[in-house]
């Protein structure tokens, strides 16, 4: 029997299989209701800590110590001119909302670097009219993001490629493309900023 959940962040489907023991004869051993649990529980501990995951509020990478952020715009590595101005933004607002953290642009003074690039920026349509017009759409932000301390530079976190989307509805118009690639990014900057700063924060 298989399970899917999703990684926080990545919408990538996570599958692990629950095995039932069967004897000779072909017959599943029945496990106690209390025995199933657990087997999930354990199942799922496991392929948490195989994909590099963590339990939600068990633990976090980040010392208490750490409370001033370096933070310069991410590079864009993309084709959409002005997503990382937007999505940098985002996080710089996301990060001094939660009232543990100030940011700033220079080193001195910081204990920790928040820094990475936008590596791609995608949307796609969903959904059509029945005039053939696109009116729903997927975006798809991938980043290259790594938090270290300062001065040594020791890795808290990092992750290499990480994927955000979202689904959202447009009106019927005539918009261009580049009008619409505008709008998503407006729309979900704030959401890639919070999910973002979440995993890093809660350790994932």
């Amino acid at each position: 029997m298989k399970a899917e959940d999703r990684g926080l962040g990545t919408g990538t489907p996570v599958e692990y299989t629950i095995v039932f023991i069967r004897h000779k004869r072909g017959q599943s051993s029945v496990l106690s209701s209390q025995s199933s649990v657990a087997a999930i529980f354990l199942t799922w501990a496991l392929i948490a800590v195989g994909c590099g995951y963590t339990l939600v509020g068990k633990t976090s990478t980040l010392p208490a110590e750490i409370k001033v952020i370096r933070f310069q715009t991410l590079a864009n590595q993309t084709h959409r001119v002005g997503v990382e101005q937007r999505l940098s933004r985002e996080i710089v607002k996301e990060l001094t909302s939660r009232g543990r953290f100030s940011v700033q642009a220079q080193a001195e003074g910081a204990n920790a670097e928040l820094s990475g690039a936008v590596t791609g920026f995608d949307l796609y349509p969903v959904a059509f009219s029945t005039q053939g017009l696109a009116t729903d759409y997927q975006i798809r932000i991938t980043a290259r993001v790594s938090l270290k301390t300062l001065p040594d530079e020791k890795v808290l976190w990092e992750n290499p490629s990480y994927t955000f989307r979202d689904n959202y509805s447009f009106g019927t118009t005539a918009a261009s493309y580049v009008d619409r690639e505008n709008e998503a990014i407006d729309r979900v900057a704030d959401k890639f900023a919070a999910s973002l700063v979440s995993t890093i924060l809660e350790g994932f």
